[in-house]
């Protein structure tokens, strides 16, 4: 067995952490997969185990998402970055137009990417405020455009799309960092993507879905690697696949399984909502996202009030054992990250350290009046 007695609590954006149950089955594989004699990481691509593994992955993914066999399961290579480029390379050519939900700096580097092949308009933006809130979405979204993409949840600022407005043009979703973690209306959407390294799996791959009359929409000839439909015929394994990390994929869609998306989704709540309130109750701590009803359940983005409160926490973090709290560098102070295998048993280890925090600020206070 793992040992876990050391075993860090990981808050970290991604790579995140993994429940211990799927990386002990992960570790066994690389030994020996499935009793076989061979180890996960010899297994060949294109083998009748691999696409075992593939077909069982894609039937998960089909019913977690509630979606039936007219949507399209991928695992490509690149993660959300190679995303930003293959769907405007799909589907906006150059005299087309895109929508942009400008709702923070990873769909602001995906607007990016799509405007090397074609218009990529901002359908709303919350860049003027810090993207410390959502932007302000139309009743019904514009009809017309080659696509409107979303990013669902943003990791750097703490804030998170839970419904979007009706639609005349095909929805496009980047759903790196809550897929899985809540219930939500997949059918909604044309084409969803993912990078592992959040809630699925490990880093260097990334999951796509999407709608099977999307395929008839690509706008220009593209080499087979950069072609959704080239990659729907090879079933993932156009070149050689990242064969370890959509089987370590595998073992966490099995364990998302097992434990539900409703329950998923209420651990995820109750995380969220014990950490939120230690730090709108506690002064020596200030919370990026105002806005409850913006607030993500998956990255909660706050501040100290002042250096002497951050490295307190910081040290107290580091005594019991934690780590990956620290913002991201764009915006700085304090980051956690709340993904399906945190427990909620590490998210009071926390709070308890915030509680305390409050606590010796005002016996430093007491201490330097008297």
């Amino acid at each position: 067995m793992m040992k876990t007695d050391n075993r860090k609590i990981n808050f970290g954006a991604g790579p995140a952490t993994l429940p211990i149950e799927v990386l002990q089955l992960a570790a066994n594989a690389v030994l020996d997969f499935d009793g076989r004699g061979i180890s996960i990481l010899e297994l060949p691509h294109r083998g009748k185990e691999f696409n075992a593994i593939i077909e069982e992955s894609k039937l998960i993914v089909r019913e977690l998402c509630q979606l039936d066999d007219n949507y399209e399961v991928l695992w490509l290579q690149g993660g959300g970055r190679q995303q930003f480029c293959m769907v405007p390379m799909n589907f906006l050519d150059q005299n087309g137009t895109a929508g942009y939900v400008d709702s923070g700096h990873w769909s602001s580097e995906a607007m990016k990417y799509a405007g090397h092949y074609g218009n990529a308009a901002v359908i709303a933006s919350s860049k003027n405020t810090g993207y410390n809130r959502l932007p302000n979405l139309p009743d019904v979204l514009p009809k017309g455009l080659a696509y409107i993409h979303f990013t669902t949840n943003n990791t750097i600022y703490g804030t998170q799309l839970q419904d979007i407005p009706l639609s005349g043009s095909p929805l496009v979703a980047d759903m790196s960092s809550d897929i899985f973690s809540c219930n939500r209306d997949h059918s909604k959407y044309d084409l969803f993507y993912a990078a592992a390294q959040k809630n699925i799996g490990i880093a260097g791959i990334g999951l796509v879905v999407l709608r099977r009359e999307m395929l008839e929409k690509q706008v220009r000839t593209l080499p087979p690697m950069f072609d959704y439909k080239e990659n729907v015929r090879e079933n993932s394994v156009l070149n050689t696949a990242n064969v370890f990390g959509i089987y370590t994929s595998l073992l966490m869609l099995r364990w998302i399984k097992s434990k539900g998306i409703d329950n998923i989704e209420k651990e995820n709540i109750a995380k969220a909502a014990l950490l939120y309130n230690a730090i709108d109750n506690n002064s020596s701590f200030l919370p990026y996202v105002n806005e409850k009803s913006h607030r993500s359940n998956m990255n909660v983005c706050f501040n100290a009030r002042n250096i002497e409160i951050e490295n307190r926490f910081l040290q107290l973090c580091r005594e019991q054992n934690i780590t990956g709290v620290k913002g991201h560098r764009l915006v700085g102070g304090f980051r956690v990250s709340l993904y399906n295998a945190i427990t909620l048993d590490s998210v009071k280890i926390l709070t308890q350290i915030i509680n305390s925090i409050s606590l010796l600020s005002i016996e430093y206070k007491l201490f330097i009046k008297f």
